[in-house]
């Protein structure tokens, strides 16, 4: 976390969500097939979406294992085609619920290599080696599974080439395609095309690090096994002289879930002040997907109010020269009481370039929002090759240039700390509160708000409380 101890900081406006979306389309249902006859795979197909227009497409979809032998899930892609409502359109993939879990299902979209006028999309479907196999006659039950336009404008379905709006419930559907590694085994795919066509946004990385803070005290040997570091060196940012106290972050469970807290105390001196910071030991992550669920707070836990302290979760590397242009620092800083020439509470996304500590010199570009933010919030940041952005609570909060983006790995970082300690000058204890109820980081790739949402439902659905296949 970078200490600023001045305002000085680079003015952009919120850029506007590109446009995108989905089409769809619609035919007349077809079941079974010449090509289905000699399949090893069979695809079920219904919709709880069957209007000619939907807020979002529906396509639920079962597959079935008709071969002899097992079959690992993570070999198979499943297509379900549709038409673009424009072009540029972008969309957005979600899975609501599934018995193989949502964690364990990947949706990707692509352009076929024939488009027609009722596929120039597609929506490819995909399974984590956690979803298993399936051993034969048997299928993956539900998935149900959903698209929309990125802006939420209503889409068009009765055109698209694999849409059935008679289909409410399942039946075997030739306008879905499968294949098994590489390999069509399932349905007629239009124009041609077929799965073994490369998607266009095909579904890289995806090693996911997830963790509901599940422990017991902050010296709980398990903390260090995940690969965490409860700080307790000396150093900024903060007041000069605090201490960083591993004793002050603790453990709890709130409403059936873990809950780490984050407490800051001072007395109004450097050596009465107690910081808190709990980051990843390894420097790993880099683009992709990082989230968290995270509880600010205005006022103290006990004392006179009027700190001025800063909230945090962020992803950062060092610096390894003034104004060094590989250093990265992704951004999220609630300030309750203002601070950094700010007068009353603030919630800042920054994205940093580099900076010089001496003399100040900062290259970063950040959003802000002046008002409280007290209580808990679903804070999730993404960073592909061309932006980086901000999303508080599914809205869209900040989007920040390419030319911010990292160029090395980083690590995953919480603290609470004090800017200094002219906020409030009394001598009279007072503590501050910051709980984190998860993390969660997925490798190179981009997860809307909501299928951060199910994949932590799906994690917690599972009992996994802890999570770590992304690469050192």
């Amino acid at each position: 976390m970078t200490s600023r101890t001045t305002p000085s900081r680079l003015r952009i406006a919120l850029a506007a969500t590109v446009a995108t979306a989905l089409g769809t389309a619609g035919l007349t249902a077809l079941s079974g097939s010449a090509s289905a006859a000699a399949a090893d795979v069979t695809v079920q197909y219904r919709t709880s979406a069957t209007g000619a227009t939907a807020d979002q497409a529906e396509p639920w979809l079962k597959v079935r294992n008709t071969g002899s032998g097992g079959l690992p899930l993570s070999s198979v892609k499943v297509r379900y085609y549709f038409k673009s409502d424009a072009a540029g359109t972008a969309y957005r993939f979600a899975c609501s619920w599934a018995v193989k879990g949502c964690a364990n299902i990947t949706g990707t979209f692509g352009t076929p290599a024939n488009p027609t006028p009722t596929a120039d999309r597609y929506l490819e479907i995909g399974f984590t080696a956690g979803a298993g196999t399936l051993a034969p006659g048997a299928d993956t039950g539900d998935m149900q599974l959903r698209f929309h336009r990125a802006d939420w404008q209503t889409l068009r379905q009765s055109d698209d080439y694999s849409f059935g709006a008679a289909q409410t419930s399942y039946a075997d559907w030739a306008k879905v395609t499968a294949s098994v590694a590489g390999s069509t085994v399932w349905g007629t795919s239009p124009g041609g095309d077929d799965p073994t066509d490369p998607p266009t946004d095909p579904p890289e990385g995806g090693q996911s690090l997830f963790d509901d803070f599940d422990y017991s005290t902050s010296s709980d040997p398990r903390i260090s096994a995940n690969g965490w570091n409860v700080r307790s060196n000396a150093g900024g940012p903060g007041v000069p002289g605090a201490t960083w106290s591993p004793e002050n972050v603790t453990f709890a469970s709130s409403g059936g879930n873990s809950l780490m807290n984050l407490r800051t105390s001072t007395a109004g001196t450097a050596e009465s002040t107690r910081q808190t910071e709990v980051l990843t030991k390894a420097m790993k992550f880099r683009n992709g997907t990082y989230a968290a669920r995270v509880r600010f707070s205005d006022a103290p836990v006990s004392g006179p109010d009027g700190d001025r302290l800063v909230q945090t979760f962020f992803t950062i590397n060092d610096l390894k020269a003034p104004m060094a242009d590989d250093y990265a620092e992704y951004d999220f800083e609630y300030l309750p009481n203002g601070g950094w020439g700010e007068p009353a509470n603030i919630l800042y996304t920054t994205s940093w370039e580099t900076y010089d500590p001496d003399p100040w010199q900062a290259v970063n570009q950040h959003s802000e929002s002046r008002q409280s933010f007290a209580g808990w919030h679903d804070l999730v940041l993404t960073i592909d090759d061309s932006s980086i952005k901000y999303y508080v609570d599914g809205q869209l909060f900040g989007t920040h240039d390419a030319a911010y983006l990292p160029e090395r790995p980083m690590s995953i970082n919480f603290n609470q700390w004090l800017i200094d300690l002219a906020g409030q000058t009394s001598t009279t204890p007072r503590s501050y509160d910051e709980q984190v109820d998860y993390v969660l980081h997925v490798k190179d790739q981009v997860l809307s708000p909501a299928q951060v949402g199910a994949k932590v439902d799906a994690y917690r659905a599972a009992g996994t409380t802890f999570e770590d296949e992304v690469p050192g």
